[in-house]
């Protein structure tokens, strides 16, 4: 059975890994409550999705911890080529992943335990062990292979995308086909290269068409998106981003909706003309 870890340092906000302690060279257990409250410190408060590698010798001594990835508030794309290549230029034979669930909710989704199962298959195959893969929360941990039998392998992608799995709905119940969704996560995962390659978010970014192609994707996953995660998904400013929502909602091609649990967040989603439209667009392959 999974176990959860309650939080050890509770209502922390993240903080720098200046102010934090070096564990670089000590042994490292993935189940030692001081190294989940130091991740929490790390990243349990996060408004994004980020992900950490912590790379270990055969003695299980940390040679390196980098942050590794980062994603919006409801998701990163994980790249495998990039984490075992980090692996073999360190000359580590094991690593343990972690990354946040800004939602607060520390239980894996379908796509952490896919990626997770996956990733441990390529690890055997290339003598890298993934000891273990967790889930970080503001108030708790989750240990995805703390327990668990022998796994069957999965088959391997490019990228895996890593989702929250914290609950909502975004409002209507219009389906997005599994097409237009690959399709879109291809675009978004274009973007996030060309700004890792080029940088000049300026002269290179279309925010709007991001913040879109976001809360697309985002009806995909039946997530909620709020205006401040919208904002910092974006990359801009928050003023900026706060002036391109509103033109947004005055064009209607999106919609804000008060949050019925918390009246002073909203909510961010698509009008209907507009997902008919995103779905079509990206049923037919654009991009």
């Amino acid at each position: 059975m999974l176990a959860d870890h309650a939080m050890s340092v509770s209502g922390t906000d993240p903080q720098p890994a200046s102010a934090l302690p070096s564990l670089v060279g000590s042994m490292i257990d993935a189940n030692s409550p001081a190294l989940l409250s130091y991740l929490q410190a790390c990243m349990g408060s996060l408004p994004h999705e980020a992900l950490q590698v912590l790379y270990l010798d055969n003695s299980r001594i940390l040679i390196a911890q980098e942050h590794a990835q980062q994603g919006s508030a409801v998701h990163l794309l994980l790249s495998p080529k990039a984490i075992f290549r980090r692996a073999f230029a360190l000359d580590a034979s094991a690593m343990i992943l972690a990354h946040n669930h800004p939602s607060g909710d520390a239980r894996p989704s379908n796509e952490d335990i896919r990626a997770t199962n996956a990733l441990v298959s390529l690890g055997q195959t290339l003598g890298v062990e993934i000891i273990e893969h967790i889930i970080v929360a503001r108030h708790r941990c989750h240990a995805i292979l703390q327990g668990r039998g022998p796994r069957k392998p999965a088959r391997l992608a490019a990228f895996f995308d890593l989702r929250d799995s914290g609950v909502g709905r975004l409002g209507h119940t219009g389906r997005v086909f599994a097409a237009a969704a690959a399709n879109a996560q291809t675009t978004a995962l274009r973007r996030m290269q060309r700004r890792e390659l080029l940088g000049n978010l300026s002269l290179l970014a279309n925010p709007a068409w991001d913040m879109l192609i976001d809360l697309f994707l985002h009806t995909h996953a039946n997530k909620p998106v709020s205006t401040s995660a919208l904002c910092i998904g974006s990359g801009l400013p928050m003023s900026s981003a706060l002036r391109l929502v509103r033109k947004l909602c005055d064009a209607n091609l999106v919609l804000r909706e008060p949050d019925p649990a918390d009246g002073r967040r909203n909510f961010m989603r698509l009008t209907p003309r507009t997902w008919e439209g995103l779905n079509q667009y990206f049923c037919d392959g654009s991009g």
